[in-house]
């Protein structure tokens, strides 16, 4: 989950409008089993929690591994600012009684029309289909309008691929992304999912 730097408040607000309709970004989205909700100051703790391990670290790019002090709070304070260019949703299942943070999921705008969709999950929830219902619910409401949805996962992860195939992204082609926990590059499977 890649931060990017920060928009200034008047153009971040024009790209979460396309054409005359505006979308709420910070509306739950209902998902089955879960919904999927914006960040709170409260879900440090268990980001915290799920990212200290090395396993789900390595699996992103952005997630540094030890996670250095303030971090957990300094990414939801990110995805909870107004001039955020990328929107976070918790995947919540508390409902169920499976906790209130599993894991995320997100888009990150790369134009008006194209996002780049991440997420990760706790390791104890690997194996339950939720990554993948998460991924589908996200796809499903599209909150950014995106005509183009893009992703990766490293090539040592097939467990995410099928993720992403499982939600309609088709690949695209290989590539190298830098993993911050893995301090390496790390190739990947590079999908695109185009939206109708």
């Amino acid at each position: 989950m890649d931060q990017s730097n920060l928009l200034a408040d008047d153009k971040t607000e024009a790209l979460r409008t396309v054409g005359a309709t505006q979308f709420d970004v910070d509306a739950p989205i209902p998902a089955g089993r879960f919904v999927l909700r914006p960040l709170r100051a409260s879900d440090a703790g268990l980001i915290r929690h799920y990212t200290s391990d090395r396993r789900v670290a390595e699996g992103t790019r952005a997630i540094p591994h030890p996670l250095p002090p303030g971090a957990a709070e300094q990414y939801v304070a990110r995805a909870m600012a107004p001039n955020r260019t990328e929107d976070v949703w918790a995947i919540d299942a508390s409902g169920s009684g499976l906790g209130e943070l599993l894991g995320v999921v997100s888009l990150t705008r790369i134009e008006p029309e194209q996002s780049e969709l991440g997420f990760w999950i706790g390791s104890g929830f690997w194996n339950t289909g939720l990554a993948t219902e998460a991924v589908q619910a996200l796809v499903k409401a599209n909150p950014h309008n995106s005509r183009t949805l893009f992703a990766e996962a490293f090539q040592d992860n097939p467990g995410s691929a099928k993720v992403l195939t499982n939600a309609g992204f088709a690949y695209l082609g290989d590539a190298e992304s830098w993993s911050v926990a893995r301090d390496a590059r790390v190739p990947t499977w590079t999908y695109l999912r185009k939206m109708t």
